[in-house]
């Protein structure tokens, strides 16, 4: 951190170790009750509210601070459609054979399958991409580094944050997902990590019993 141009660290909230614990506790107590939601309603949801979720999303780390993210928003009714037809075309394969018996095991507790009609439904889906080069600056071309990683904490962010603003999300990836460049209008340079469903659940909307399954901390902890 020497000879770099610099600011002062800016101090977080003064809490003692009660108040920490205590809002520890309370995050986890709202992502407790986020779900993944496959039945949406069409009730619009301002775009403000997306445009916030993104700037949280923005707030990640990332390598180098590079930001290597780019979310596509897409509300058109025909650029959903052209998103679910694309999708629905490659997860037709993936149930007639090719995602192999042990996957489609794993998700039949789910009762998932090719139908992804919700993807025209939801009022909006968020289409998010990897950059494998830029910067910090627009014209910037430089090798990004830690994509996946960074793209997946922004991810995480941005999950929830749409959850705080009580809002019903679901991600979905249809392997490959190159046709997503080609109905976002986005470089080859970057790569699809997945899309994001966004919007309020459907009035029948209902959430299968094994996703309520949750590990416990001695099953995601460890303790050195």
């Amino acid at each position: 951190m020497d000879n770099v141009p610099s600011v002062a660290w800016r101090p977080y909230p003064d809490m003692d170790d009660a108040q920490r614990i205590a809002a520890a506790h309370a995050f986890h107590d709202a992502m407790a009750t986020r779900r993944s939601c496959r039945a949406f309603a069409a009730t619009p949801v301002p775009r403000a509210a997306i445009e916030w979720a993104i700037r949280a999303a923005g707030t990640a780390p990332s390598g180098a601070n590079h930001q290597p993210w780019h979310f596509a928003v897409v509300e058109s009714a025909a650029g959903k459609a052209a998103i679910r037809s694309g999708a629905e075309a490659e997860e037709r394969e993936f149930y007639a054979g090719k995602a192999g018996a042990e996957w489609l095991r794993a998700l039949a507790p789910l009762g998932t399958d090719a139908d992804k009609s919700y993807l025209e439904i939801a009022p909006w889906l968020i289409v998010i991409f990897g950059q494998r080069r830029g910067g910090l600056n627009p014209d910037d071309d430089f090798q990004n580094y830690y994509v996946t990683e960074s793209v997946g904490i922004a991810t995480g962010l941005l999950l929830a944050a749409l959850h705080g603003a009580g809002l019903a999300t679901l991600t979905h990836t249809p392997n490959p997902m190159k046709f997503l460049n080609t109905v976002c209008a986005r470089p080859d340079i970057e790569k699809p990590v997945m899309i994001v469903a966004v919007g309020h659940p459907a009035p029948d909307a209902t959430i299968p019993l094994h996703a309520l399954s949750r590990k416990p901390l001695e099953a995601i902890s460890s303790w050195l």
